[in-house]
């Protein structure tokens, strides 16, 4: 049987290899491969005792310090100056939410941040881009000192609520505070699947009809604060030569190609292997998609690549070939590799449960609750074991990989490693060793640096939980387009939308127009 490994050492082409990744799996259908033995763990994951909590591993690793600072009055606020500089030749990761619904305190949904290099006329990254934006992360975006002018371009990977729901605060308030430009949203097309019921309706469940539909949604948030500039003179709107795009990036509805409430659908053919999404000459980025399995036909895998730099970001997904194949990048690897990893559906339950280990004869509830977690897991995601197989399988390794769509804690984290340690005993499964292996767990607010012939470092972002996200800093008033709503002489009019009628007039028997 030829594997995805031997594939890429004979240098087939990519229409080869995709045959015979075929003829692989159906060998394995067919009992080409033994089956595997799966027997209980000879120790349990959890002891009886009281487990811990904590979050041990992450406090050894060293800092980044976002922490906003004091600033003499009169000085230019520019947010990238309140972050630490990304180096000319650097690709930076950050996780702005981490986890797989229920939420949890420590975690918010999904959503990585990635920049690279360093745009010194501009003082920020080359390049930098979104991939999901599931609910809760737009706060770890604004104590990062992310403004939402680098949140513009979102790659969404599926369009389920923990991936993309935190998309209506980026649309939202991006025109409100430093983003007076389109938002890009790329994500894969209609699903294809018919309903079941009669007359087996065919939704129009692909990303540009999400669009369309969050777009009017929103209509009259976007209305009422369109009375302020929402668009600058001189932007000239991304071509599809431009961002190398497999389709023309057009508006939805009926907004100003250069306006802040246009939002530009990038729809994939998400059944392509190796599909481009972005090919930006200026910058050296190149975002290519593939095929995952997660839950219903659409769900799309990411690679990241740039000045030899490279990044794969799964999202959810049951184990499969397409992330070994291009994993293993024609014999060269990745850099990161960054797939998701859930616990196992009795661990799931004994955490919702707040027990202190899995129940021997739960009862009828217990079983019901572990049957229908098991569901989850077989429909649409990657358990520990298959987690540990698939990144077995992938030569060459990448050279950091990232578990992650998890919750994390010492004790899950430790019962994972083991699972990982025997599909790949290479990997030590001493938790306390975790920082010096090339396999960490992700949690919001860590840092990824990756930089060509040096070590993929691993850091935590200290940061102001009471900061504020980045205002406007853009262009003068002078070079601002006429808002939609607007006076007589064509300036913001705040007032236009309005029944003043019974509103409280500011005086001395009143309030302040000044704020105090």
């Amino acid at each position: 049987m030829t594997t995805p490994r031997e594939i890429f050492r004979d240098g087939m082409t990519r229409r080869e290899s995709l045959r015979l990744s075929g003829l692989a799996l159906g060998g394995l259908a067919l009992g080409g491969k033994a089956a595997a033995v799966c027997t209980e763990p000879a120790t349990p994951c959890y002891p009886a005792t009281e487990k811990t909590q904590q979050y041990g591993f992450y406090d050894s690793l060293p800092t980044l310090d976002y922490r906003q600072t004091p600033k003499p009055p009169g000085t230019v606020f520019t947010p990238p100056t309140d972050t630490p500089k990304l180096e000319s030749d650097e690709m930076r990761i950050t996780f702005m939410g981490s986890c797989i619904p229920p939420v949890r305190r420590a975690q918010a949904m999904m959503s990585i941040f990635v920049e690279v290099g360093w745009d010194e006329v501009n003082n920020r990254a080359m390049d930098q881009f979104v991939f999901d934006c599931g609910s809760g992360c737009v706060r770890n975006y604004g104590a990062m000192g992310v403004g939402f002018g680098r949140m513009d371009k979102v790659f969404i990977n599926h369009l389920h609520g923990d991936h993309m729901s935190d998309l209506t605060h980026i649309y939202c308030f991006g025109p409100s505070l430093d983003r007076l430009s389109p938002l890009y949203v790329w994500g894969p097309g209609p699903s294809g699947v018919r309903s079941p019921k009669f007359p087996h309706k065919l939704y129009n469940d692909g990303t540009k009809a999400f669009c369309e539909h969050l777009r009017e949604a929103l209509r009259w948030h976007s209305e009422s604060f369109s009375f302020q500039n929402t668009s600058y003179q001189g932007y000239e709107p991304p071509t599809r030569k431009s961002w190398g795009l497999p389709v023309e990036p057009v508006p939805v509805s009926d907004d100003e190609p250069d306006d802040g409430y246009a939002m530009v659908p990038i729809q994939l053919d998400w059944q392509q292997v190796g599909g481009v999404a972005y090919a930006n000459k200026a910058t050296g980025a190149k975002v290519t998609h593939f095929p995952v399995i997660h839950c219903r036909r659409g769900s799309v895998g990411y690679k990241l690549e740039w000045k030899g730099l490279s990044m794969i970001y799964t999202s959810d997904t049951k184990p499969e070939y397409n992330t070994i194949i291009q994993a293993a990048n024609r014999g060269k690897g990745v850099d990161v590799l960054i797939h998701e990893m859930v616990v196992p559906p009795e661990i799931w339950a004994m955490e919702a449960a707040h027990y202190d280990s899995v129940p021997v004869g739960g009862g009828e509830t217990w079983d019901n609750t572990v049957k229908r977690l098991k569901q989850v897991q077989d429909s649409s995601h990657t358990p520990q074991g298959g987690f540990g197989y698939l990144l077995s399988q992938i030569h060459p390794r990448p050279r950091m990989t990232v578990a992650t769509h998890f919750p994390v804690a010492d004790d899950t984290i430790a019962c994972a490693l083991r699972s990982i340690h025997n599909q790949c005993p290479d990997i030590n499964p001493d938790i306390n060793l975790l920082c010096l292996q090339p396999i960490t767990w992700s949690f919001d607010l860590m840092v990824i640096s990756v930089r060509p012939g040096k070590p993929v470092q691993q850091f935590r972002a200290l940061v102001n939980d009471f900061g504020f996200s980045p205002l406007y800093q853009g262009p003068d008033s002078s070079l601002l387009n006429t808002p939609k709503y607007h006076d007589k002489n064509g300036d913001p009019d705040p007032y236009a939308q309005i029944d003043p009628s019974a509103s409280i007039v500011a005086g001395d028997d009143t309030y302040c127009t000044d704020g105090y």
